[in-house]
């Protein structure tokens, strides 16, 4: 049977982004604030540049909140690893730190982002220990099941069971609902009926805002039909805002709205690349002239990252 890797997380991150692209409201209780909006300049390295930072800082009464919102913030900073040093990224997070919140709950993240950098480096280690290939489905499950407990055991020894339910109780929740189906399908001896009964039971106990959560990629699937629809229709870029807005809410809308003007711009550079191209290619260049020259072209119209999708185009 082909190898299998497992892997415990990837279905989390990626409802984690969704989570977090419709959590868009902001409370306006009197005793909570976020002191500054989010940095959209900011560019601590240069595969920042253009985004804006993942998460909120909040404070209740002079404290700290904790919450999956802060622990995004830190990632958002450690995903430049590779770039700058943990030491440099540590100091940048420390200096947004102070930059939003006051200095008592200032000092009160600061703690935490220390512990929570042992974590992942503690983490990291016990990720290594417990690499392993899997050569079934259900090995699978059972090792996504032990990483997920091995997890919970790790994360007692850096954070209360407040902090850990705060920072991570919503990825856990949906880790386990995933590893359960995961259980439930590979199970050889329950019916397809038996399966598609627990699977149902699975559902209707599934809390509030995890079943939004699963709910959100569906959505974003048909507000992109309503779209594309009305676009077929003549409406224009306007009307898609609007209708996007009264879907869901205007920062989403903008969001989405953002994502087209993305996908136009690869589009049209796309279209531009692949004529010059072709343009290129007939003219008899000697390999090495024709090398150089190709190698221009990318660089005129991609950055070195955006360069590793071109072979899919090249080839059509």
């Amino acid at each position: 049977m082909k190898t299998l890797t497992w892997t415990l997380g990837i279905a989390a991150i990626g409802i984690a982004a969704f989570f977090n692209f419709w959590n868009t409201k902001l409370t306006d209780q009197q005793d909570r604030a976020q002191l500054t909006a989010p940095d959209t300049h900011l560019s601590f390295v240069r595969s920042m540049e253009g985004t804006q930072t993942d998460g909120k800082l909040e404070e209740a009464q002079g404290e700290l909140v904790v919450n999956a919102e802060l622990r995004l913030m830190f990632d958002y900073y450690l995903a430049a690893t590779g770039e700058k040093s943990l030491a440099e990224i540590r100091k940048e997070i420390e200096k947004v730190l102070d930059q939003r919140l006051r200095p008592h709950a200032a000092a009160q993240a600061k703690q935490l982002l220390a512990r929570y950098l042992q974590y992942k480096t503690a983490l990291f280690d016990s990720e290594k220990q417990l690499g392993q290939q899997v050569q079934s489905a259900t090995m699978m499950a059972t090792a996504m099941r032990a990483r997920w407990q091995a997890m919970q055991n790790l994360r007692l020894q850096y954070f209360s069971a407040k902090e850990s339910q705060a920072m991570f109780g919503f990825d856990d929740a949906y880790d386990l609902d995933a590893i359960a189906r995961l259980e439930i399908a590979n199970n050889r001896a329950l019916t397809k009926a038996e399966k598609q009964a627990r699977l149902r039971t699975l559902d209707e106990n599934l809390p509030a805002d995890l079943k939004e959560a699963k709910n959100a990629p569906l959505q974003v699937i048909r507000l992109e039909e309503q779209a594309n629809a009305m676009r077929n229709q003549g409406a224009s870029e306007d009307d898609v805002y609007r209708m996007r807005a009264a879907a869901i809410s205007p920062d989403a809308a903008n969001r989405l709205a953002q994502v087209d003007r993305e996908e136009a711009d690869w589009k049209s550079r796309i279209q531009r690349y692949l004529n010059e191209r072709r343009s290129l290619l007939s003219l008899g260049l000697s390999e090495i002239q024709l090398s150089q020259s190709m190698q221009e072209l990318r660089n005129r119209y991609f950055s070195t990252q955006e360069q590793l999708r071109l072979p899919v185009y090249e080839e059509q």
